[in-house]
């Protein structure tokens, strides 16, 4: 028998261990769970997007784009890139500032690489939901807000609505039926971009967006103060 042979044999002979069971990841959530009120998932996620210097606002559905151009001018900003065809992108161009250029992202990257690396200041994305235990932002890209949108201008707006603030990812996966499809890149921001160097030296925008600004968007009838 050659030693081929004999290792395949041994191999052939091994008995073949049970597969253990799944854990049951459900129940371990469901047990471990903060039963929190939307207010109190509200609260928790400020507090830890705040915690890593995250500028977080109140606004309404209404007011939403005034407290947006009220941040830029106070910002100095430039102009601000969005998407195409998004119903946030258009109630942003209906206000038609004044001293605020938009910018469609509607051209392929590598037609304007140079001036969306070198000449817009910042951006505007919706998310699709959050995370209150990590202090996460969940972003899903797509052809109306590539995913460069949210990496490459140094100042990031992040709209966010808060009836869409999960607990935890296990919640957010499930009740957003992941399972069933995912983007090419599902993001999860905690903050702005942000690095360190062997003296410990904290230095923001290193490899993305120095400044995140998260405009918590409540329903008209919400009590925004109960969430502050």
């Amino acid at each position: 028998m050659s030693a081929r042979d004999s290792i395949l044999a041994r191999l052939r002979a091994t008995p073949i261990a049970q597969t253990p069971p799944l854990p049951d990841v459900k129940a371990w959530f469901d047990a471990h769970r903060r039963n929190e009120n939307l207010a109190q998932r509200v609260a928790r996620l400020r507090a830890a997007l705040e915690a890593v210097k995250s500028e977080v606002h109140d606004v309404s559905a209404t007011d939403w784009p005034e407290v947006l151009l009220r941040i830029a001018a106070a910002k100095g900003l430039r102009n601000l890139l969005i998407g195409t065809d998004t119903t946030h992108g258009a109630a942003l161009q209906a206000c038609q500032p004044e001293n605020l250029q938009l910018i469609r992202y509607t051209d392929s990257i590598d037609s304007w690489r140079d001036a969306l690396f070198d000449d817009i200041d910042a951006s505007l994305t919706l998310a699709k939901s959050a995370i209150a235990e990590i202090g996460s932002l969940i972003l899903w890209p797509d052809a109306s807000e590539p995913r460069l949108m949210s990496l490459v201008p140094s100042v990031h707006f992040v709209l966010l609505d808060v009836g869409t603030i999960h607990s935890d990812l296990h919640s957010a996966i499930t009740t957003e039926g992941w399972k069933d499809g995912l983007p090419t890149n599902a993001l999860l921001i905690c903050g702005p971009s942000k690095t360190a160097d062997i003296q410990q030296t904290l230095a923001y925008g290193a490899h993305g967006p120095r400044e995140l600004v998260v405009l918590l968007r409540h329903a008209e009838n919400a009590d925004q103060g109960a969430a502050a």
